[in-house]
């Protein structure tokens, strides 16, 4: 095994973003499920010790298999028609560089000002880094004797036959060092020809193809992901990824309680909203019969306990503003969709009239997190950023489908309140109370949810929220990116790890800006 060691590796972090690419994506080919296991991330800006790493259940030698796509692995560099550097490393003078041809999604590595015997290969990832086709280097060669210089052969970025969203990063090492340094991973501008669509792209990198779900394992902020790449499918008009909506149906249909209901109530409540998404895009009418399945289960925790509302869980130990907030966007969204409704229109007006009942919109117009089942009223708890947003969006579905001003003012007033507030827009950037670090937990989620019911109401009030969403897309976009379109928990900076829960809220992000 070679180990990086700090003194002797340099990891040079590209921030340039891929130019737009004047060509259309290239389409999805039919879902072929392969094993993509997870192994621990890398934290999202150094490589982590170049040793095997492939996924449980896969051998090396398949993860490195040739790829034919436009053309197959192994193509001479000189036939390239583009040449973008990427990213680049150095260590012992010698500088590797990975190059992309960004016309047919290839790439190739380069060392210069190195030796004869100096050794320099690409590594290939389809899950965004966090496991590689370690065990033949691809294109592994050297230096030749009398020459400082020595190119490898392209490969392909992308597998497009098995829906392997991929990434490439060239490596090398000085014939005389054990050490190896490795550029940071990067990637052709296909299917990422913009920073939405980059977002895009680096979460579908995310996507388990062999689960049907996000990092393996995402159930509610999974469904949220899944929302968010379909958001950019209607905002971008890319389609290469709608294979995902039926991975994900297909093979999560039948988990938790069968049809996405859950024991957690918003749970089920954002797996709702997912389907009705999905319906939206494909028109397939089974996502719509399950939204109205979980929209109707929600509805069974629906009782009189403080007047009404639904239950945060079927232990029946708390009502909260989320769920109740989900309830209404479900409910008016079904609603819109299901011709000559008066069912799913009654149960949205029935909640937001005793939602505002309980007081959860504060005196400073933003939602705390619950009611006191003592007073059934507020309890003063954390004023959530996805509280703020999804209700936002409920009250704009409740307005666009019944025409209620008053739920239009009330949303615009929680709208300005979270976007002036200090404590939830500091220096006008959205940030989570108590943010971590980390991008391991629910809340990483919660500003991807706030966002969007933000940008709901933005378009709805002719963008009135256009320059704080700039701001923040902007701010992210500058401060807290990789060089692989990846985003991290911080929109005002700095970038310190990632996974779906953040990449998602990111992704919310670009598709609500303008």
């Amino acid at each position: 095994m070679h180990t990086l060691t700090a003194a002797a590796v340099a990891l040079v972090i590209s921030a340039a973003l891929p130019a737009p690419a004047a060509h259309a994506a290239p389409p999805p080919a039919t879902p072929s499920p392969s094993a993509t296991t997870r192994t621990s991330t890398s934290g999202g800006t150094k490589s982590p010790p170049h040793s095997p790493a492939a996924p449980a259940g896969s051998s090396s030698a398949a993860l490195s298999a040739v790829i034919c796509n436009k053309y197959c692995d192994g193509r001479d560099a000189a036939s390239a028609p583009a040449d973008r550097v990427a990213v680049t490393s150095t260590l012992y003078g010698r500088t590797f560089k990975l190059h992309l041809n960004d016309t047919d999604a290839m790439a190739w590595a380069s060392v210069e000002g190195g030796q004869a015997t100096d050794e320099v290969w690409l590594d290939r990832s389809f899950d965004g880094g966090q496991t590689w086709s370690d065990g033949s280097k691809l294109g592994d060669t050297t230096i030749a004797g009398g020459s400082t210089s020595r190119l490898t052969t392209q490969y392909n970025v992308d597998d497009w036959n098995n829906n392997g969203v991929g990434a490439l990063r060239a490596c090398g090492k000085a014939h005389d060092h054990a050490e190896i340094s490795c550029t940071s991973w990067a990637r052709s501008t296909w299917n990422a020809w913009d920073r939405r669509t980059a977002a895009a792209t680096a979460l579908m990198m995310r996507f388990d193809r062999n689960t049907g779900l996000f990092d393996s394992t995402g159930w509610w902020t999974g469904a949220n992901a899944l929302t968010a790449v379909v958001d950019n499918i209607k905002r971008s008009g890319m389609a290469s990824y709608k294979y995902a909506i039926a991975s994900t149906y297909d093979k999560n249909i039948n988990a938790m309680g069968g049809q996405f209901r859950d024991s957690w109530l918003d749970d089920t409540g954002w797996w709702g909203l997912a389907w009705v998404d999905a319906y939206d895009v494909t028109g397939d009418s089974r996502y719509l019969s399950t939204a109205r399945t979980d929209a109707d289960y929600m509805y069974s925790y629906w009782d009189s306990t403080c007047g009404g509302g639904v239950w945060w869980s079927t232990a029946r130990t708390s009502k909260n503003a989320i769920e109740n907030s989900l309830y209404i966007q479900l409910n008016a969204e079904l609603s819109q969709r299901i011709a000559g409704d008066t069912a799913y229109r009654s149960r949205a007006q029935q909640a937001w009239t005793w939602f505002q009942g309980t007081g959860m919109v504060n005196g400073s117009n933003l939602v705390n997190d619950g009611i006191n089942l003592s007073t059934c009223k507020n309890n003063g708890d954390v004023t959530w950023t996805y509280n703020q947003g999804v209700l936002i969006d409920g009250l704009v579905q409740l307005n666009k489908l019944t025409g209620d001003a008053n739920a239009l003012t009330v949303a615009r007033r929680i709208g300005d309140a979270m976007t002036t507030s200090g404590y939830l827009s500091p220096n006008g950037i959205l940030r989570e109370p108590n943010e971590p670090d980390s991008c391991n937990n629910d809340g990483a989620s919660f500003k991807g949810a706030a966002i969007r019911g933000l940008g709901a109401l933005n378009t709805a009030v002719g963008g009135a929220y256009n320059a704080y969403l700039t701001r923040n897309a902007d701010s992210a976009y500058n401060n807290d990116r990789t060089s692989l379109g990846t985003y991290g928990p911080h929109w005002a900076g700095p970038f310190t790890q990632t996974n779906h829960e953040c990449q998602h809220s990111a992704l919310d992000l670009l598709n609500a800006a303008p």
